[in-house]
């Protein structure tokens, strides 16, 4: 998969995804000044949130007051949405930057408003995972998908990827939990794994909402092909997400310590050639362990394997010699010579 002409998958180092989302408080420079925070920290996309308040929820909203804030979702998104014309700003900034802009739209009026951007790829978020009719829609768009699937069960989830499949597009699923933040132990990176075989696809990443980043980088040994987090450029500021965003520490450390991670899980349990010169010293060869007289026979009590291994027995040769008889006398402390044995 790729978005853009950024490659996604197992090969590669993951996709780390610095989420603006509506930190900015629906300011057009404070959106700006978090984009290059981050694109000065490393990132190589920035998402942000397409919000229409008035086209993606009901006035029914007004009376919902989510977790993590004291005014109705209503309200909170009609003052922290952008504009169309400063959201195409906003995304003429970040490809100036030479950035990949992407966004999650939360109704068809923002999907037609990311279309006219022609944005490479759509982040769909874990609350449209069961909007069938969204998922289709944005389906219909032929362009790559991250599917976030918080608050869903395996079932509601089929749902969407068959969808998805339908219309043969490449995509993603984040495991996700939506709490802002999310305790450890609700995090539950053991469903990325549930999720890459219930899905057959090794396409499985995360979407965290933790205080820190260490659930970040242990998804990576998992296999985490997308890394998704919101950020904001400094934590001191207010914001509806910034209790469980990153900073550009945060985004530096997540960059540098997933590829390091990446690196790290590659391979089989094998010898690696490089550990020849550690095998060197490290493996051990028969030698004796006290006085030797010409005559006398090997036993445990006179000859052992220790250290270093280039020896003319080796360990697999020990119980061998255990009884046979030495040719001539030998010191404590040498290695055993095919001379030394009749």
């Amino acid at each position: 998969m790729k978005i853009d002409k950024r490659k996604i998958g197992t090969k590669y180092s993951p996709l780390i995804i610095p989420e603006i989302g509506i930190n900015h408080n629906g300011s057009l420079d404070r959106a700006i000044s978090i984009a290059d925070s981050a694109i000065k920290s490393g990132a190589e996309i920035i998402k942000h949130q397409t919000h229409i308040y008035d086209e993606e929820m009901s006035l029914e909203a007004k009376k919902i007051i989510p977790g993590n804030s004291r005014k109705n979702i209503y309200q909170i998104i009609k003052n922290s949405q952008l504009s169309y014309e400063d959201e195409k700003k906003l995304c003429n900034y970040i490809r100036s930057k030479k950035k990949i802009f992407i966004s999650t739209p939360f109704c068809k009026k923002a999907v037609d408003r990311l279309m006219s951007f022609n944005v490479p790829a759509f982040k769909i978020g874990s609350g449209e995972c069961n909007n069938y009719p969204l998922v289709e829609y944005i389906a219909k768009k032929r362009k790559p998908i991250i599917l976030s699937t918080g608050m869903n069960t395996m079932q509601s989830i089929s749902k969407s990827v068959k969808i998805l499949k339908k219309y043969k597009i490449d995509f993603v699923l984040l495991h996700c939990t939506n709490l802002y933040p999310t305790p450890s132990h609700l995090v539950k990176l053991n469903a990325i794994n549930q999720m890459k075989q219930k899905f057959k696809t090794s396409m499985i990443g995360l979407s965290d909402h933790t205080k820190d980043i260490y659930a970040c980088l242990a998804s990576v040994a998992l296999g985490a092909v997308i890394i998704e987090k919101h950020f904001v450029d400094s934590k001191k500021i207010k914001g509806p997400d910034v209790s469980c965003s990153m900073d550009p520490d945060d985004l530096k450390a997540l960059i540098e310590g997933s590829k390091v991670i990446h690196n790290s899980v590659q391979g089989d349990k094998l010898p690696a050639k490089e550990e020849k010169v550690t095998m060197n010293f490290a493996f051990a060869s028969v030698s004796t362990t006290s006085t030797i007289k010409k005559g006398d026979k090997f036993s445990e009590e006179n000859i052992f394997p220790i250290r270093p291994s280039n020896g003319s027995f080796k360990i697999k040769d020990y119980h061998k010699l255990i009884g046979k008889v030495a040719k001539r006398d030998l010191k404590k402390g040498i290695q055993l010579k095919l001379k030394d044995v009749y």
